[in-house]
């Protein structure tokens, strides 16, 4: 699954909370996400580690801040949907 169709998950995941609708939320799905974005964090620092070009490290930086953002989203909204 790519970034973008994880991030609209959580998107979506976010409408049903705000819509009050959290009892159809998961807990295992939100962890398979969160689970899911930290596999695409650890990927895009190895491949951080190895890019040589400016252009690609600034790029893959730009994705990382957006996963870690993503990861931070997430587990938010497991806490509240286990409280």
């Amino acid at each position: 699954m790519g970034l973008e169709k994880i991030g609209e998950k959580l998107d979506r995941y976010f409408n049903r909370l705000e819509q009050g609708k959290a009892a159809k939320i998961k807990p295992n799905h939100v962890e398979k996400v969160i689970s899911k974005l930290r596999a695409k964090q650890k990927l895009l620092q190895e491949e951080l580690g190895s890019a040589e070009k400016p252009s690609k490290k600034t790029r893959l930086e730009s994705k990382l801040a957006t996963v870690s953002e993503q990861i931070e989203r997430a587990e938010w909204l497991l806490e509240k949907i286990v409280d």
